[in-house]
């Protein structure tokens, strides 16, 4: 019985560590702020009387041949590695209809427009789990030139970064950039996949890692320290019990709490729920809504709004939507 027992048991480890690695994280190629600005593809305004400079990726896209070429071949290298990819062309064409959309959006309330960077509307129409953030030069030296380049892989919802490489490929004749680009990072693309691939594999076991704040609006003639329930706990407390209960392995820490707000971060949410027999990604704003049913239901009863930044950062209002 005990050697049927350590088969079982073994059989699924094995299983599970099979379906962990079958699974692999989506990657978008994305060129740097660093890139669009030395190459003037920005776009510049005024924010409350700071001067703001961010990415215009649509500009880039149209009027720089070479950007097209550098994110085909490390789409390419990344490919060959059996990594699934977003292109980044496609979805920033799609940008342009998402941004009319937002042109003629408002607040219910305030009338304010919707603030989100160019960075978060990748994000948000992607859904990529990686964001690979890609530098590059050409340095010439004579007749022979070489690509010195950087590559980051950042975590779309937390923005962390989870893989580098960077160096300086062997001058060569070459005059074709797609060609030196593969020659410098050809000997660092291999620890950099097996750095996705190890993120990844944690974000599996341990979910993804999200913020998420509680607010209250001022009109509401309840706080977070009101009582509910039969034992009359404060709110607060219960829906930190309900965090507890819901993320992965009851991970998440309180930053701040008030009778008005909530601040939680590391907040580790399950990267896939069974649903109807079937397997589906959860990301922040699902899982949000989780916690806004709860506390629609009785004993609660509370009227509430989820909005979201970005893939990883969602807002819970309570007294009204």
């Amino acid at each position: 019985m005990k050697k049927q027992l350590l088969l079982i048991t073994f059989l699924t480890l094995i299983t599970n560590a099979a379906i962990a690695q079958a699974k692999k994280p989506t990657l978008m190629v994305v060129p740097s702020d660093a890139w669009c600005i030395q190459n003037g593809y920005v776009l510049e305004f005024d924010d409350q009387g700071i001067p703001t400079r961010i990415p215009d990726y649509k500009r880039a896209f149209q009027e720089n041949t070479e950007l097209l070429l550098v994110i085909s071949k490390i789409n390419g290298l990344m490919a060959e590695r059996d990594f699934p990819l977003k292109n980044m062309e496609s979805v920033v064409r799609s940008l342009s209809s998402y941004a009319a959309e937002d042109a003629m959006r408002s607040s219910k309330s305030s009338g304010a427009e919707v603030a989100e960077s160019p960075v978060d509307q990748l994000k948000s129409i992607a859904k990529a789990d990686i964001i690979m953030q890609l530098t590059w030069n050409v340095n010439q030296t004579g007749p022979r030139k070489s690509v010195t380049f950087n590559l980051q892989g950042l975590d779309s919802y937390s923005n962390k970064q989870v893989a580098t490489a960077a160096g300086t490929g062997a001058p060569s004749f070459s005059t074709e950039l797609p060609v030196l680009l593969e020659e410098a990072v050809l000997s660092h693309i291999d620890n950099f996949s097996s750095s996705l691939q190890d993120h990844f594999d944690d974000l599996f076991e341990n979910g993804r890692e999200v913020t998420i704040r509680i607010k209250r609006w001022d009109d509401w003639e309840h706080d977070l320290e009101s009582e509910y329930g039969p034992n009359e706990d404060e709110l607060g407390l219960l829906i930190e019990d309900w965090l507890a209960d819901n993320t992965v392995q009851g991970r998440f820490s309180t930053i701040d709490a008030t009778e008005n707000m909530m601040i939680f971060e590391q907040v580790r949410i399950p990267l896939y729920t069974e649903r109807n027999g079937r397997q589906r990604a959860v990301d922040t704003r699902s899982f949000m809504r989780g916690l806004s049913n709860y506390l629609e239901d009785a004993p609660f009863n509370i009227e509430n709004k989820v909005t979201t930044r970005g893939l990883g950062e969602a807002t819970l209002f309570l007294g009204s939507k």
